[in-house]
């Protein structure tokens, strides 16, 4: 149980960053080479999505 947990957190932790991460590179080279398209958009949105930037801070009050 405890072990399932703890997987369960490394993945939350460090693969979802991670792909975060791949996705918005993978986005930013496809753009330098062809332009803007709708892949590189898509990545670029779906990346936001698992991971906003975090310059943008948000506040609560």
């Amino acid at each position: 149980m405890i072990r399932k947990r703890v997987a369960q957190w490394a993945v939350m932790a460090v693969a979802i960053p991670l792909a975060a991460a791949g996705a918005r590179r993978l986005s930013h080279s496809l753009e330098a080479r062809r332009g803007p398209s709708r892949a590189s958009r898509m990545l670029t949105r779906g990346a936001d999505l698992i991971r906003p930037d975090q310059t943008r801070r948000r506040r609560f009050f």
